[in-house]
């Protein structure tokens, strides 16, 4: 196994340990929120279980994923609604 996986997350490649959520390469690539409410506020975790949904982000072209509950993998595209 690896000990690191580059993603890139806003179009800004960000290096993490293996085994790190979603949500930490958000943060790290520097990202000011995840998503934006329905009235337009800026949103990101909030319980980092899964439960709140605030941390959804747009993983390979897949909508809506929760990035506290999904482990980095090599290679991952990743957007956030900023």
């Amino acid at each position: 196994m690896h000990e690191s996986v580059t993603l890139v997350v806003n179009g800004v490649r960000v290096t993490v340990p293996s085994g790190s959520m979603v949500s930490a390469a958000v943060m790290m690539a520097g990202a000011d929120m995840f998503r934006r409410s329905v009235t337009g506020e800026a949103r990101g975790p909030l319980c980092g279980m899964g439960i709140c949904f605030e941390c959804r982000v747009t993983i390979d072209g897949r909508a809506h994923c929760r990035s506290c509950q999904i482990p980095c993998r090599d290679g991952m595209q990743v957007l956030t609604d900023e």
